[in-house]
């Protein structure tokens, strides 16, 4: 084409120099004798009427040769398009088929007629799905007729559309490709992957101390034959690899139908006799779609780490950077060896003495437990001789009890802003009441230090703080302050190691997360807080913590006749507008709640004074509420939990009331038995 055009450019060029030539010799003439510029006139007159002769009937043989070609073109097209070797079929914009060719007709043999009908009526496919802007000139793979197709869409422009009743609309060409053969090939490489099982036995030896001499011998071997049965079904293999410890292969389409029935085989083990009032538990770890076998393994063992940490009784699955959570059906058992609180306490007195100074970090918005942990963790520190700091932005919830602190001029409180300012590489940070940077105090500061300390009582989540040195993350346990407690007592080197302000800290922490000793509340709780009590926490003094105001106390009445009964058992309810003590007053109307007969969980949803929306859930036992938080991005535990929801308010309960709804048809809300 190019060429064409600098050809016929050229010759236009010559045409033109001809003329100018035939112009300028005339005038020449003219000067010289006047009459002689005549015959230069008639021989320009001639050259013109010639040329333009001559460029006409190119013109009309241009043209001649141009009609031939589109019509060549067009006999070329349409004969291509009936008899493409591949489907074809065209949609208007409302997805009824106008026109298809003999391989798409072939595809639907049974069909009366194609013509007019939506395409959804025959491939189950919505026009939507193929017509979406993002899809444009894209090639997508859809599934239809028991077959794979790889569908090209071709876009028109808006042309009238005979018997639509519509001027002009936009024409779509789909171009179908079978390729079910690849995608048969691709799905077969996906279901044959393996994928590795960790799974432990969580309560073994607590189980087979306790039960029966009869039953110790065969306890063992009934719960391995559970497991290989299960293995059976799974088309895997399973090995012992300690006494409580198995590890299972199998391929990821097996993989895929215990996920999809919630790991049937918890509940399995879980109905084996025992003889005694402990059932068995499982803990599982799947590592899936590791580019490696090495990198299967390392997602297996973080799965199981991160389940055991969540307190066993539940399956993990951690396939790259996603983690899904089944089960958690049991509430976690207390353990009674008090081993690793003396091991743990006596690290932490080690590296104490290790750092120059020590900093305290609860969670934002403290609480009783936060805050009486860090006021016990504050004591180690100083009965080693530390420098200590305990950083708190919000007191709210704890007034009285920072207050009292404050004027014991004993204990230095600290902002975010100041620690970030003060802390150094070598200080030892320690964080109590949560493990995540998202929820303490101020994360940055998990960052600008070497050695972290965590101590908690929920269960892990998959964002823990990064590298901690040592970690005391128990959910059996009824509060942090209940393991700050047991530290304590390994640490101290005095008959009272404790103030008043200290001791009584730590017991509002164990009431308030215990209901008052009324929820998950074990033999450990009631010896950490008679040891408190030795100290000189006053039981009076620590009511009076959880006195509230008469304004508070309307307002969660107010609460309370708001609440929305959900699923038969459990109640949803809200705080009109922003509130001071929004924590504070949403965990008591949660509480209050609880109180109703017949009920197991309750959600109230409020908005603080900075306009973000919180929730905050509580249960008796029988609901796993984290697993409820942990779907709309919060956590907790079994009995307490919560989360922070950027929305609206209305949009806040139609989420939660949906999430509550969507556990209870799957019956996935499961707590202790």
């Amino acid at each position: 084409m190019n060429g064409k055009r600098s050809f016929g450019q050229t010759v236009r060029n010559f045409i033109r120099i001809e003329l100018i030539a035939i112009v300028i010799l005339t005038v020449i003439l003219g000067l010289i004798k006047p009459y002689y510029c005549m015959a230069g006139i008639i021989l320009l007159a001639a050259v013109v009427i010639y040329n333009r002769d001559k460029y006409l009937a190119k013109k009309i043989n241009y043209t001649a040769f141009l009609e031939e070609v589109a019509a060549t073109m067009d006999d070329t097209i349409t004969g291509s398009v009936v008899s493409n070797p591949f489907p074809l079929c065209m949609l208007s914009s409302k997805g009824a088929i106008l026109w298809c060719n003999e391989k798409f007709k072939s595809l639907f043999a049974d069909a009366e007629t194609l013509y007019k009908t939506n395409i959804y009526d025959i491939t189950g496919v919505r026009f939507h799905e193929l017509s979406n802007e993002e899809l444009k000139d894209r090639v997508i793979t859809i599934a239809a007729l028991n077959k794979f197709f790889k569908v090209q869409i071709s876009h028109s422009a808006p042309a009238v559309v005979a018997g639509e009743g519509i001027e002009s609309e936009e024409l779509h060409m789909l171009h179908w490709i079978d390729v079910t053969a690849s995608e048969t090939l691709k799905k077969t490489y996906r279901d044959e992957r393996f994928c590795m099982f960790y799974v432990h036995v969580d309560n073994m030896e607590d189980i087979i101390s306790q039960a029966p001499d009869e039953k110790k011998a065969s306890l063992r071997g009934e719960i391995e034959t559970v497991l290989r049965k299960w293995a059976t079904r799974c088309q895997g293999a399973i090995v012992r690899s300690t006494k409580d410890m198995f590890v299972m292969l199998c391929d990821a389409r097996n993989a895929d139908i215990n996920e999809a029935n919630k790991f049937p085989i918890l509940d399995e083990v879980r109905a084996i006799p025992t003889g005694v009032d402990i059932p068995v538990s499982l803990t599982i770890g799947v590592g899936r779609g590791g580019k490696t076998i090495d990198q299967t393994e390392e997602f297996a063992a973080a799965a199981l780490e991160l389940a055991l940490g969540r307190g066993g009784d539940q399956a993990v699955v951690k396939k790259g950077s996603v983690v899904d959570y089944y089960g958690g059906k049991l509430q976690t058992v207390e353990k009674r060896n008090k081993g690793k609180s003396r091991i743990v306490a006596l690290a932490l007195r080690r590296l104490m003495e290790q750092s120059p100074r020590v900093f305290i970090m609860g969670h934002r918005l403290a609480d009783m437990d936060s805050f009486g942990a860090s006021l016990g963790v504050a004591r180690m520190a100083k009965s080693r001789g530390k420098e200590v700091h305990i950083v708190i932005d919000n007191w709210n919830a704890v007034d009285m009890l920072y207050k009292l602190a404050v004027e014991e001029a004993e204990y230095k409180f600290i902002k975010s802003d100041q620690a970030k300012n003060m802390i150094k590489r070598d200080d030892l940070l320690v964080v109590v009441d949560n493990h995540k940077p998202s929820m303490s105090e101020c994360g940055e500061l998990t960052t600008m230090v070497d050695r972290i300390v965590i101590i908690d009582h929920h269960r892990r989540g998959e964002d823990m703080i990064k590298n901690p040195t040592l970690v005391h993350i128990e959910p059996y346990a009824s509060s942090t302050c209940e393991l700050v407690a047991e530290m304590l007592q390994y640490v101290s080197t005095e008959k009272k190691g404790l103030t008043n302000i200290e001791a009584e800290g730590l017991l509002a922490g164990i009431a308030v997360d215990t209901k008052n000793f009324s929820i998950k509340t074990g033999v450990r709780t009631f010896d950490a807080a008679a040891w408190l009590r030795r100290q000189g926490a006053d039981t009076i003094i620590v009511r009076q913590f959880f006195q509230t105001d008469m304004d508070l106390f309307r307002e969660k009445a107010a609460i309370i006749s708001r609440a929305k009964q959900v699923g038969g058992d459990m109640a949803i309810s809200y705080a009109e507008g922003p509130k001071k003590n929004l924590s504070v007053l949403i965990a008591m109307a949660a509480d209050e709640l609880l109180n109703i007969r017949g009920m197991k969980a309750t959600f109230v949803v409020g908005q603080d004074e900075e306009g973000k929306l919180r929730v905050s859930a509580r249960s008796l036992g029988d609901v796993n509420v984290q697993r409820v938080m942990e779907k709309i991005g919060g956590g907790g535990n079994l009995t307490t939990a919560g989360a922070q929801l950027d929305m609206k308010m209305d949009e806040a309960l139609q989420l939660l009331e949906k999430t509550v709804l969507e556990f209870v048809d799957g019956k996935d809300l499961g707590g202790k038995k």
